[in-house]
């Protein structure tokens, strides 16, 4: 006599046979979807092609020739990064157009500040069901970041992983390698007690901040599809998803031109106290004058709503400047005016000083006056 087989196991062989076949389509990954949108990918990458680009999109590998890119003695710099919950702003105002631009922004700014010219750019998007439109909008607008940074998009990832995101959700990350010669690498060694520091304005709030971004939006009761308070004739979401400033041909090229800039710190999360300190001597502070420049509108109305503490404030937005430079006294004055004539809004904020201790910091002064209107 047979012993009685468990309630939900299948009886026998046979039985199973009867179950309609599982394709890998059915479990949630579609691979004509994933080739349709390389096939919108392609002409995207070919439009960022710079000198050093080897091969073509589709490979296992991107390639890269360094010494058809110009460089005689380079050392390698890289970075990786990703928008964080700015996607979320992305994926909720259904405008997924320019969050590819913040994700290169990340990675090169993060370069550039070392005296490196991004190379390539590389992308990871996943998501939990492939929509091929919204990530050809994703994609074109890495490439339009790739095109803004100089830099080529030689490869990437897409990934379908139904079960790890929610429908309609995406996430991306990003890497860049870029290069610079031995002898004009950023931070120099000769940065000193005297020195001046200019602030170069940002966009806006970038790409830190954005679940505190997040909790003042709900707390205003505003949609995304609301004027925005703080800014005329504009939208709440696309206010708030206003790309990252990428500066890396305006700002190396004042570094190339003037040979003056001794420093340089991308504003990130962190903020001025946070990210300032990481291009100084140890033993060296910042003394910045917040009097000296003025928070965008969009940052009032966040402390605002939000009633944000100033300091918090500073330690989780950029509050106005996206990059800040240290140049000597002497040439604080022709290296603004190369940045002003590259496009860029800058202001003289303040100095390095000697710090009460071993560790690089960096003050902020007057911060309440960031509000004024």
């Amino acid at each position: 006599m047979k012993p009685d087989a468990p309630p939900n196991a299948p009886n026998d062989s046979k039985g199973s046979h009867n179950r309609p076949p599982l394709t890998y389509k059915d479990a949630g990954v579609d691979i004509d979807a994933g080739d349709a949108l390389v096939e919108h990918i392609k002409p995207l990458a070919r439009a960022t092609n710079r000198p050093g680009v080897m091969g073509a999109l589709g490979g296992f590998g991107g390639l890269f020739d360094l010494k058809a890119a110009g460089f005689r003695d380079p050392i390698l710099v890289s970075g990786t990064d990703g928008v964080g919950t700015k996607l979320k702003v992305a994926i909720e105002a259904g405008i997924p157009d320019t969050v590819g631009i913040d994700l290169v922004a990340m990675c090169v700014n993060d370069i550039v500040v070392q005296g490196a010219e991004a190379l390539f750019f590389l992308d990871y998007y996943a998501s939990g069901r492939l929509d091929v439109d919204v990530g050809r909008r994703i994609v074109a607008g890495i490439a339009e970041g790739c095109r803004r940074a100089g830099c080529a998009l030689i490869g990437g990832e897409t990934a379908e992983m139904p079960g790890m995101y929610a429908d309609g959700d995406y996430d991306l990350a990003g890497f860049t390698v870029g290069a610079a010669e031995r002898d004009e690498l950023l931070p120099r060694p000769d940065i000193a007690i005297g020195d001046v520091v200019l602030g170069i304005a940002s966009s806006g709030v970038h790409s830190n901040g954005y679940s505190l971004v997040r909790s003042v939006v709900k707390r205003s009761g505003l949609a995304y599809d609301a004027p925005a308070p703080f800014a005329k004739e504009t939208l709440l979401g696309p206010a708030l998803l206003e790309p990252t400033r990428i500066y890396v041909k305006q700002v190396l090229g004042v570094v190339r031109a003037t040979r003056a800039i001794k420093g340089l710190a991308h504003i990130t999360g962190g903020g001025l106290p946070g990210n300032v300190p990481r291009c100084l001597p140890a033993g060296t502070r910042a003394r910045l004058d917040a009097r000296r420049w003025l928070a965008p509108p969009v940052f009032q109305w966040l402390r605002d709503v939000g009633q944000v503490p100033t300091d918090d404030m500073l330690r989780t937005f950029n509050c106005g400047l996206g990059m800040i430079a240290v140049v000597a006294r002497d040439d604080a004055a022709r290296v603004a005016k190369a940045l002003a004539e590259a496009g860029e809004t800058v202001h003289e904020i303040g100095v390095v000083e000697r710090a009460p201790s071993d560790e690089a910091d960096c003050v902020v002064e007057h911060a309440d006056s960031l509000w004024r209107s």
